[in-house]
């Protein structure tokens, strides 16, 4: 099934078409939409899922995706045109996963080409707190070129129900935040997407979970920026939210002005968790770009260790799932052929 949805009326009430229409149903910008809430659309959906098309506009509503197979993605020309925003808090919810925008558990989730955001921390008068903007819990889940917008907390990428890894990939996306905006304890693998850090007294890219050393997770950015804003202090590639936090950046860019050890501590004086968590490096590059100077329990990779971290062998060989593009490691054009991506380098 695949259903269109348009802002032009988002405030002026619904229109809603049964679910049981099997037949596509066609967007309109001029306002005779199919449906003219997100929410809707979603709900709308069969229970294995189907398309969602979301016409250029602003939508301010939570959104929560529970059923497997659903394609979310904007019909504008930049993911800029389509915006999904609200403004929910930890405080003000009861939980930093509540707090979130749009919050997708259902496995084969697809997001494409649109703005997802939690302006909760643009209001002045707001105390600090956690906000999500994406919470993705779901297995097998794609997201691409995809804004991600808020400031503490902006995504999380969390494994599923009763413990279960989520394997997720993100592919050309922009995510900027400032404390811990990429968390959680997922099995997620970024391909050339940027981590803007925004003006704050501290910043943090990641705060991966990691809690035992037998779990199947960690987060691998390969080919990905990391930037800030002048007035960003304090920035560190991590901390450990977990013992066993796993974060390794290959071939980065760094523009933003890191702390020379690179990786900080949970609660320094207090936690001891850089010791038996896994924070690597592969020819990061940039101003930020500090080698000699990296945190003693961080690790710098050779060649064959950065292999290792390819993206087959992140994900056991089981790519079957990833979308069909072009794909590189180290500087060299590798193909996806039957599922499976293969290069001189595998």
């Amino acid at each position: 099934m695949r259903i269109f949805v348009s802002s032009a009326v988002l405030l002026a009430g619904c229109f809603c078409i049964p679910a049981a229409c099997a037949e596509p149903l066609l967007v309109s910008h001029a306002g005779s939409a199919d449906y003219h809430s997100v929410q809707q659309a979603i709900d709308a959906l069969p229970a294995e899922g189907g398309d969602v098309q979301i016409a250029p506009g602003i939508y301010r509503e939570k959104v929560k995706i529970s059923k497997s197979g659903v394609h979310l993605s904007g019909t504008g020309s930049n993911p800029e045109d389509t915006v999904i925003v609200y403004g929910d808090s930890a405080i003000n919810v009861g939980g930093t996963a509540r707090s979130a925008t749009l919050d997708a558990t259902g496995d084969d989730f697809r997001l494409e080409n649109l703005t997802i955001q939690n302006d909760y921390a643009l209001n002045p008068v707001n105390p600090p707190s956690q906000a999500v903007a994406l919470s993705l819990t779901g297995d097998r889940d794609v997201v691409t070129r995809v804004r991600l917008l808020g400031a503490q907390d902006t995504l999380f990428a969390g494994k599923g129900p009763n413990g279960r890894m989520s394997r997720q990939y993100f592919s050309n996306c922009y995510i900027e935040g400032h404390v811990d905006f990429v968390f959680g304890n997922a099995k997620a693998w970024f391909r050339r997407c940027e981590l803007h850090g925004i003006a704050n007294q501290a910043v943090v890219f990641t705060a991966q979970s990691k809690a035992a050393p037998d779990e199947d997770s960690g987060y691998a950015f390969d080919h990905c920026t990391l930037s800030a804003d002048p007035a960003a202090r304090y920035i560190a590639l991590g901390r450990p939210w977990r013992p066993y936090a796993t974060v390794v950046f290959l071939w980065t860019k760094i523009e933003a002005q890191v702390i020379a050890e690179g990786w900080r501590e949970w609660t320094p004086g207090k936690t001891s968790n850089l010791s038996t968590s896994y924070y690597a490096e592969y020819r990061s590059f940039g101003v930020g770009a500090n080698p000699s100077g990296r945190e003693p329990h961080s690790h710098q990779l050779t060649d064959g260790q950065a292999a290792r971290w390819s993206l087959g062998a992140f994900f056991g060989g089981a790519t079957d799932w990833l979308p069909m593009e072009p794909y590189r490691w180290k500087k060299k054009q590798t193909l996806t052929v039957g599922g499976r991506r293969r290069s001189s380098d595998e």
